[in-house]
């Protein structure tokens, strides 16, 4: 999508490979999404209390894969074209194929699926680049006792907060277990919400200014492509707003209670950036009339100017029709001055309508 002249450009999610996943059986292993290049970059980050500790991922792929119940673990996977790395993963950690199927289709609607020994969350991010635009992608979260694994598509570090405080130093992440860190994922997830809808309220008053002040043609092509950005970051959030509903009613043993108030507070967010979405959308909407109506009165004085010069034309018109017929006997044909009078007479008709005009405050 072009870059709107107030802003960035947003990113569509664009899902090849649809096609060829068209007809195949249920959980057939093949990445749908796009290709950001590079292979598939896997950290392990295990924390405790006391400690925290990079771990080998070579671990990972072995078929039991050791966790211990002291310590929460964190293995983020950047990147999903590495389709036999994903599913060595889900054997070592007995995800069911469905699980692994819908973590490569990078089309799913933002969901919450408890499968008893774990929860499988997926959301949309949502990031503001360096450059202005708005990137997507589908981020994928598995939640079970003790870990915690995440699967992005590209290699943003849109955890690089949470990152940071885990290895920081000592504090409430430490104290608590895999259900507190995949709080701390959504969070660092709806946090960058609220970045995105800065930058789409800057927009929207930048092109509000740009209607008020002098409506041009290639505004309305802003805000059309506004509208596609605040309908797509709609279907990503609508949903989530179930997802974290569920959450913070603790409906999964894996959610402790002492957690719940962290979802809760996490939901709360969520309805403030929906609230705050559909307030950009009514703005928009109010926009959209206001161009509409500018043009329309535009075009109204362009006509309101139109039709007084022809209505100051016309009586000119019946005078020089009267005088151009081709009569012997017309009077003052043959008159010295008859020319003169006449433009004088046309002159006067002339300044007559004006001056009727103004007093009318036509003009």
């Amino acid at each position: 999508m072009p870059p709107a002249r107030g802003g960035g450009a947003w990113r569509m999610a664009r899902k090849p490979g649809m096609a060829r996943k068209a007809g195949m059986a249920p959980a057939t292993l093949i990445h749908v999404g796009r290709d950001y290049g590079g292979e598939a970059r896997v950290a392990v980050l295990d924390y405790d209390a006391d400690s925290v500790r990079e771990r080998n991922s070579d671990d990972l792929l072995r078929s039991a894969y050791i966790r211990s119940e002291t310590s929460v673990t964190w293995i983020s996977v950047n990147g999903l074209r590495n389709v036999g790395l994903i599913e060595k993963i889900g054997t070592a950690f007995a995800i069911h194929p469905l699980v692994l199927e819908d973590i490569l289709n990078t089309h799913q609607r933002p969901k919450r699926e408890d499968y008893g020994e774990y929860l499988y969350i997926v959301v949309q991010a949502f990031v503001l680049e360096a450059d202005g635009t708005v990137a997507s992608e589908q981020v994928s979260l598995i939640v079970g006792a003790g870990y915690v694994l995440s699967f992005q598509e590209s290699e943003r570090n849109i955890f690089k907060a949470v990152r940071e405080r885990i290895n920081g130093g000592k504090g409430r992440i430490h104290r608590e277990g895999s259900d507190y860190l995949a709080y701390s994922l959504l969070d660092a997830i709806i946090d960058n919400y609220f970045v995105v809808l800065e930058a789409l309220g800057e927009r929207l008053e930048e092109l509000e200014e740009v209607l008020v002040t002098k409506p041009e043609q290639g505004a309305l092509q802003d805000i059309h492509a506004l509208k596609v950005e605040l309908l797509f970051f709609r279907k990503a959030l609508w949903p989530l707003r179930e997802v974290a509903g569920a959450l913070r009613r603790g409906e999964s043993p894996l959610i402790k209670q002492t957690t719940q108030p962290y979802f809760r507070d996490a939901y709360d967010h969520t309805v403030q950036v929906i609230d705050t979405l559909e307030t950009y959308r009514d703005i928009l909407s109010g926009l959209l009339d206001a161009y509409l109506s500018s043009i329309s009165n535009r075009l109204n004085q362009i006509m309101k100017v139109l039709t007084i010069i022809s209505t100051i034309f016309i009586p000119l018109t019946f005078i020089t029709g009267v005088f151009g017929m081709n009569f012997d006997n017309l009077p003052g044909l043959k008159w010295e001055y008859g020319y003169v009078a006449v433009g004088l007479v046309m002159l006067a008709v002339s300044l007559v309508m004006v001056r009727f005009f103004y007093v009318r405050k036509w003009l």
